[in-house]
């Protein structure tokens, strides 16, 4: 099975070209799938900078919409039977591909979630960001009926044949809340696996905050009562 790797990418110059690196070097069928999130410190250029491959698409959006338009915008190139999504700022590794999919190639699952929260090593950082984890983890658990350790986890894979079946409209982080909500109701097969983390702090350009986090439990609200 051939995987289409989705990457978000905003204002990640340092981690870049490393990340692609790693993905690169996965030994799986795959396309590398880049979208630019109108960054500008620098990203963008590298990224144009770039030698033309048929494996790699990188496109470039017009002006910052967030993550999920991001997404959207890399789900209508997609040409694989997998899709992946992975964050731009080395904080997941790629090299857990091969779990992450084996429930889907095994046809066990529709979808798989990486949790960072089963067991797998991690980095030692921030006790309120994993408080805030759990709680929005278990209210959208509440809403679609779920026992998901980590809702709000990059690392998703599923059968591309999905997009077919189900429409995402989330222009930011609102994705993830959105997405788990309507894999759910569409009663498809959800597997999580363990994953190691390596998570960066705000000195270190994380992005989400704690507006993201009461921007969330509206999403939640939304797609478990009312979408």
């Amino acid at each position: 099975m051939k995987l289409s790797v989705i990457i978000p990418v905003y204002n990640e110059k340092k981690t870049i070209l490393t990340l692609l690196g790693r993905v690169g070097s996965v030994d799986m069928p795959k396309e590398i799938i880049v979208v630019d999130d109108f960054s500008t410190d620098g990203t963008r250029e590298i990224l144009q900078s770039l030698p033309a491959s048929e494996n790699l698409k990188v496109f470039f959006q017009p002006q910052n919409a967030g993550k999920g338009a991001a997404l959207r915008r890399g789900f209508g190139a997609v040409a694989g039977d997998i899709v992946v999504v992975q964050d731009a700022d080395l904080e997941y590794d790629p090299a857990e591909y091969v779990s992450l999919v084996q429930p889907i190639v095994a046809d066990k699952a529709d979808v798989v979630f990486g949790s960072r929260f089963l067991g797998g090593p991690h980095r030692v950082l921030l006790f309120w960001h994993s408080v805030g984890n759990w709680i929005l983890t278990t209210l959208s658990n509440m809403m679609n009926d779920l026992n998901l350790t980590d809702m709000e986890t990059c690392y998703k894979a599923f059968r591309a044949d999905i997009l077919k079946r189900v429409t995402f409209r989330e222009n930011r982080f609102g994705f993830e809340p959105e997405f788990t909500a309507k894999v759910a109701r569409a009663r498809l097969r959800i597997f999580e696996v363990p994953i190691s983390y390596s998570g960066r702090d705000y000195s270190e350009g994380k992005k989400i905050g704690w507006k993201d986090g009461v921007a969330a439990i509206y999403f939640i609200l939304k797609y478990g009562l009312f979408d």
